[in-house]
């Protein structure tokens, strides 16, 4: 397989069990959740359940019933997004958001006019919580930001931010795709209204899955509506949680494989794996300064962020870096913009995009080594 340094984009490999269960699952049981009273049907929905409830536990939250599956965090966020935000509606965020935030908050803002303020971040990716509070007003009908940005790593101050809206009663999306899994989250203690997170990233769960923790009273417009194995003479969506949000069949086998995964980092511990990377990460900027005229970008300080480095080679673009770090030494980097082109506004690399390193908890300080020796041959 080679050296793999893109856990940003999703992590690899998975544990054992996460591949088991989804095998086992397809095999064994088979049925679909809440369709069913037979054995193997009530077997499903036991499963979905537990996945639910190991979620509430990781991220410290009490109400399974207000954990929504989605497809991705992407999804989790349109829900939210689009389910909260009316027309007129005022809305602020960071400057520093990945497309999945940015593109659906520029379509409503076209579509049906809400109106977005931009709160400014510093080059390292920094946002003031002033700067936020300074931002609402009488409009304001939510507050979006990312818990760690997926191209410099930067950790957003998400307690504080969320202590201000709850000053002022506006509900708090927090954008957790880079975190879960990797960083301690606490949905109460942190003041976090909503909750979206991916389960393919350090959750090590498999791509398709994700999801919304609702922490919140206020309404959540259903963007699709369908079937929902209950309540079937209602004409309409119904009115409580998870249905109003799940319509359809679920992705049962990647949820079970979720699970697994979340059971891992249980075991492990969000501790031990959030220590294991910033030493990995301190580890990796010492060895990356070695390298003449490379730039790296962010805070370069492994207490101020998670596993992501930017970097980029001078006189060479991160798509030559990137392509020949693959097919002359087998090591997996991703270049490019990332998904994240405000991100690179901020840094000035909106041109020319950047190579990324995302480091997981299933690599090792001689995955860095080999990388840095590859890089001084390409940079030769």
């Amino acid at each position: 397989m080679g050296i793999y340094l893109d856990n940003a984009a999703t992590s690899y490999p998975k544990p054992q069990k996460v591949i088991e269960s989804m095998t086992n699952f397809m095999m064994d049981i088979g049925a679909t959740y809440g369709r069913g009273a037979y054995e193997t049907a009530i077997q499903s929905d036991m499963l979905i359940y537990q996945v639910r409830k190991g979620i509430t536990d990781l991220f410290h939250f009490n109400d399974v019933k207000k954990v929504i599956f989605t497809l991705n965090a992407t999804e989790s966020l349109n829900v939210a997004l689009k389910g909260i935000l009316n027309k007129g509606d005022h809305v602020i965020t960071s400057s520093i958001e990945h497309n999945a935030v940015w593109r659906c908050l520029k379509t409503l803002e076209r579509d049906i006019g809400i109106t977005i303020s931009v709160v400014p971040c510093s080059k390292e990716g920094f946002t003031n919580p002033f700067e936020v509070e300074n931002a609402i007003c009488e409009d304001t009908a939510l507050v979006v930001f990312n818990h760690a940005s997926n191209v410099l790593g930067t950790l957003q101050p998400i307690k504080e931010i969320g202590e201000i809206c709850r000053k002022y009663k506006i509900p708090f999306l927090v954008d957790a795709a880079q975190t879960a899994g990797v960083y301690p989250i606490d949905v109460i203690d942190n003041n976090i209204n909503l909750l979206a997170f991916t389960g393919h990233k350090g959750l090590l769960g498999p791509m398709g899955t994700g999801g919304l923790v609702i922490n919140w009273k206020g309404d959540i417009k259903p963007i699709k509506s369908g079937g929902t194995g209950g309540d079937s003479t209602y004409e309409y969506q119904p009115d409580y949680y998870p249905n109003r949000l799940e319509s359809g069949t679920l992705n049962v086998p990647g949820i079970v494989g979720l699970g697994e995964g979340i059971k891992y980092i249980q075991k492990v511990g969000v501790n031990k794996i959030y220590h294991k990377e910033k030493e990995l990460l301190e580890y990796a900027f010492n060895q990356l300064h070695e390298i003449e005229g490379i730039t790296v970008y962010g805070p370069q300080d492994s207490e101020k962020i998670i596993g992501v480095i930017s970097f980029n080679l001078k006189d060479k673009s991160c798509d030559e870096v990137a392509y020949k770090l693959g097919r002359q030494f087998g090591i997996m980097i991703r270049a490019g913009l990332h998904c994240a082109p405000t991100a690179h506004e901020i840094i000035g690399t909106k041109t020319t995009g950047t190579c990324r390193i995302g480091i997981g908890y299933f690599n090792e300080k001689k995955d860095i080594d080999f990388l840095i020796e590859a890089l001084q041959k390409i940079n030769k």
